[in-house]
């Protein structure tokens, strides 16, 4: 198994779902963020590539905390749509890395996209809009 890079922590913002897939590591803040995995055996289809459904995965884990702490207090946003490419491939042992580049955020809709990034090369891009929900309506 590989290190963890330098700079990289352990993620804080653990739940029991990204308890499961990770352990998931960190870097800087807002904008800057990137989340890392380092790819187990757990990760991997039975063709031993990481699965496109933990790329996905990864990459809506890290467009939607990129997009939330972006702003103080932590705005409140949930996956609207999310389309994701496939590019490349990465395996057991394989260090990942999601970098989120923002394109637009409004006051009820964001825009951003994330490129997902093993031994320097870009295996996918995810396409996301994000939404701010609205006040839930009560039934009269």
């Amino acid at each position: 198994m590989k290190d963890i890079p330098d700079g990289f922590r352990p993620f804080g913002r653990v739940s029991p779902f990204t308890q499961m897939l990770g352990p998931l590591y960190s870097r800087g803040e807002g904008r800057e963020r990137v989340i890392g995995l380092l790819a187990e055996r757990k990760h991997c289809n039975t063709r031993g590539s990481v699965h496109g459904g933990v790329l996905a995965t990864l990459a809506d884990i890290s467009l939607g905390y990129t997009m939330a702490f972006m702003t103080d207090p932590p705005g409140n946003f949930i996956t609207a749509s999310l389309t994701i490419d496939y590019a490349g491939s990465a395996g057991e042992g394989d260090w990942l890395e999601s970098h989120v580049d923002v394109q637009k955020m409004g006051s009820r809709l964001a825009f951003a996209n994330c490129y997902i990034v093993a031994a320097g090369e870009r295996i996918a891009r995810a396409s996301a809009v994000f939404a701010a929900p609205g006040e839930r309506r009560t039934k009269s």
